[in-house]
């Protein structure tokens, strides 16, 4: 007897297949990229280049939140992982491919420009717009500008009705650059990337969704160990990528939600500090530490347990101790 086969079966079926052979792409090119972009010589300094003084000796190092330098490196790498797995990945549909790759290229292009060029003097919407008032053009409102266009022509290539394109561009442009916000400690904006990925692994556009996952999930390694830091031009990417997932899988209704949360967390951000939320609520402090390297005065066991000696007189047994807990905090 023959059986007739199973299309609904075939149709869940695929789409896993292609966001697990995205992921893997992802993040066997995402790898391979920042092996690369790693390895290269000595690159040119800020003096050479971009003449901005606060800047360290190299373009794509930065000082971290600790006071230690990383590597910018790890957000051309997960462009350049997506891009190559997004363009390779089986049975994605060609006008999907080229929205997700001018949407990154775009984020990567405009988000490194912010990097590499931005003093850090004006911050969010609010900063921006007052410099923008005062006659002065920032990067970051070039950034904003640019992501926004090469946002909309995203928008365009997967939907070309009008209210369609207006909501796909908009949360385009604001997931990259929510999530850009989110990067602030090390492994946060991947985290949420890969918690906001991972469920369009089985959808509609689950090799694109696979490509940022799997180049996101290669590169966290690095982040959490404080060797390099997504920076604009990889959390700008990030979200850019996840718009384009959600665009192209969601209908209209879901989609217009999501641009809603998407606005309602930006302009929260200009009043309130994530970070703050963060620390304050245990199980999102749990997750936001979770694979990072603790804080040295979490694990420093204290050192002054000896007794003092017999004949050593009170005053010496107490400022040594009080000098040497001075300079730790300092």
């Amino acid at each position: 007897m023959v059986f007739p086969r199973s299309t609904t079966g075939t149709r869940r079926i695929r789409p896993l297949v292609r966001g697990a052979v995205g992921t893997v792409l992802g993040a066997v090119a995402a790898r391979a990229a920042y092996g690369v972009l790693a390895r290269s010589p000595a690159r040119d300094t800020v003096d050479d280049v971009f003449k901005v003084a606060e800047h360290s000796r190299d373009v794509w190092t930065r000082t971290n939140f600790r006071g230690e330098e990383v590597t910018l490196l790890e957000g051309p790498a997960l462009a350049a992982g997506t891009c190559a797995a997004a363009a390779l990945t089986p049975g994605v549909p060609p006008r999907l491919r080229t929205a997700t790759v001018v949407a990154a290229l775009g984020a990567t292009a405009f988000g490194g420009y912010d990097d590499l060029s931005g003093t850090g003097a004006s911050r969010g919407f609010r900063g921006h717009l007052g410099a923008l008032a005062r006659g002065e053009i920032t990067t970051g409102a070039i950034k904003i500008a640019g992501i926004g266009a090469t946002g909309l022509v995203a928008a365009a290539l997967l939907d070309r009705r009008p209210a369609d394109t207006a909501i796909n561009g908009a949360l385009i442009a604001g997931t990259a650059n929510l999530l850009n916000l989110l990067d602030l400690r090390p492994g946060r904006a991947a985290k949420a990337g890969l918690l906001a990925g991972a469920p369009a692994l089985t959808g509609p556009a689950s090799g694109i969704a696979g490509s940022v996952v799997g180049a996101t999930a290669a590169l966290l390694p690095e982040d959490l160990g404080e060797r390099a830091m997504l920076g604009d031009a990889g959390a700008n990417v990030l979200g850019a990528v996840l718009g384009v997932t959600a665009a192209a899988s969601l209908p209209r209704p879901a989609r217009a939600g999501i641009l809603g949360g998407v606005i309602g967390l930006t302009l929260a951000s200009e009043f309130i500090s994530f970070t703050r939320v963060i620390d304050r609520v245990p199980p999102l402090r749990r997750l936001d530490e979770l694979g990072r390297r603790r804080a040295p005065e979490d694990h420093t066991a204290p050192e002054e347990t000896a007794p003092p000696a017999p004949d050593a007189e009170p005053v010496r047994v107490i400022v040594p101790p009080q000098r040497g807990s001075g300079s730790a905090g300092g």
